[in-house]
């Protein structure tokens, strides 16, 4: 996992952005997203303020681009992720200002989705 430094600009705020993007095996819906950050958040110890937004491209763009996007409000930031279902590949990027275990992170993302080939950087 890359872990070098993005900037050094504002290091009086705190922040930490776990970028994960891979290729994944299982069916996903609406619903699956909306489980993946129930899924996430619990395992990381994430609170929530507000419902997960999910919107379903459906069929407005370029069938390689059909998917999800999806965002979830954290008191301490948020969660996206964007879900290509034809080429079965997601990104999902975790922004916080507040500390999480990486790893656990990369891993709770590889389990739910059953990923098959990743990459993921901390910054």
């Amino acid at each position: 996992m890359n872990t070098t430094p993005l900037t050094d600009i504002a290091p009086d705020i705190f922040r930490k952005r776990l970028l994960f993007e891979g290729y994944f095996t299982v069916e996903v819906s609406a619903e699956t997203v909306i489980r993946y950050f129930s899924h996430i958040t619990t395992e990381l110890g994430l609170r929530t303020y507000g419902d997960p937004i999910v919107h379903q491209t459906g069929g407005a763009g370029k069938d390689v681009n059909e998917g999800f996007d999806g965002f979830v409000p954290l008191i301490d930031s948020g969660i996206y992720i964007s879900v290509w279902v034809n080429p079965k590949f997601l990104s999902t990027i975790i922004y916080t200002c507040g500390e999480f275990d990486s790893d656990r992170a990369v891993n709770a993302v590889k389990e739910f989705f059953q990923i098959s080939k990743f990459q993921a950087a901390v910054f």
